[in-house]
């Protein structure tokens, strides 16, 4: 059984409106997570470390992106499994504050901890 306190329909539409704009920001960063140029004519050693380094930062943001849809997925699928807002250590319900600040939370406060 779901939270008994929880809205499912408006936690599940808040979770899909957050996967939707996951993915919108993933398709934007793209040509910023593409393959760095090298061409030492045409770029100074400096400008290319720069570019080095902002294109390891767009690909770590990704990756925080690609985990976070991992997260928000897993959450509609326990919605569908009626198991949504259970600790999945003691099986207690997690706090009905925390999940409507992050229903993708997996663990009770004590758990958690």
């Amino acid at each position: 059984m779901n939270h008994p306190q929880l809205d499912m329909p408006l936690i599940r539409k808040r979770l899909e409106n957050q996967r939707r704009a996951l993915l919108a920001e993933s398709l934007e960063s793209l040509a910023s997570r593409g393959t760095v140029m090298l061409d030492q004519t045409a770029v100074g050693r400096l400008s290319r470390m720069d570019a080095l380094q902002a294109q390891a930062m767009a690909e770590a943001e990704e990756d925080r992106r690609q985990l976070q849809i991992r997260r928000i997925d897993n959450a509609l699928l326990r919605i569908d499994n009626a198991e949504l807002g259970e600790c999945i250590e003691c099986g207690e319900w997690i706090g009905t504050r925390r999940l409507e600040s992050d229903p993708t939370l997996l663990k009770c406060i004590e758990c958690a901890a």
